[in-house]
């Protein structure tokens, strides 16, 4: 059983009479990967809460018209204006069967690494999720990097740091270990070189030395050269 459960309908509403059924409270959804895709719909505040809280990474037991299917999320839509949900795509899954899923990675004790205790680094992280390969039951909701051994500026956090939990494995077996997840930067220096830049003169067309070292020729005639007569 999976930890996330929602209540769906079957509807027969499509295309523009869709609006009807989001003013009316509830949040469209197609259900794809067992057999001819199924449309529902199920309330929104729930919906929300369910989808918020399982992500991308977790199984649902979706429980339509009292028929259970076990799924996960596959996309969900937001209306550009109002960052509400309009949409939701999930995919059957089977409990016995590995599927992929995006997984969020996220690191910790950073702030207890002598990188930024004794130096105030900071971090960056370039990577925030991966794609893993599990069943349904062992898809972990992150995957968890300790960065308190962090030190020096060039310490990095790479794939090979993440330890996967057991039945778990990353869906792109290619992928280095040393694929950089997170490094580390200096703010203190970034922020003089940032200064001594912006304190830089500007200097003038006119203030430009030619290649021969010569200055221009206005102002060689200003300063050596005859007058004209007049």
């Amino acid at each position: 059983m999976a930890d996330y459960s929602l209540t769906l309908k079957k509807r027969t509403e499509t295309g523009k009479k869709l609006k009807n059924l989001r003013a009316d409270g509830m949040i469209p959804s197609v259900i794809y990967g067992a057999g001819e895709p199924v449309l529902a719909a199920s309330e929104y505040v729930a919906s929300e809460k369910v989808l918020n809280e399982a992500g991308y990474h977790s199984p649902i037991d979706l429980d339509v018209d009292g028929k259970k299917q076990l799924a996960i999320v596959k996309d969900v839509q937001l209306d550009p204006v109002t960052r509400k949900i309009i949409n939701v795509e999930f995919h059957a899954v089977s409990a016995n069967a590995a599927v992929e899923a995006t997984t969020p990675i996220m690191i910790v004790n950073f702030e207890a690494s002598d990188a930024s205790k004794l130096y105030h680094y900071a971090m960056t992280q370039a990577m925030e999720e991966i794609d893993v390969k599990a069943k349904p039951a062992d898809l972990p909701k992150e995957l968890t990097v300790d960065a308190s051994n962090l030190k020096e500026l060039d310490d990095k956090i790479t794939l090979a740091d993440i330890t996967l939990p057991s039945g778990v494995e990353f869906a792109d077996k290619e992928m280095s270990g040393e694929q950089v997840i997170a490094s580390l930067y200096d703010p203190a220096a970034e922020a003089a070189a940032r200064e001594a830049e912006a304190e830089k003169p500007d200097m003038d067309a006119a203030d430009v030395p030619s290649e021969n070292g010569e200055k221009p020729a206005e102002e060689a005639g200003e300063s050596g050269g005859e007058k004209k007569a007049e």
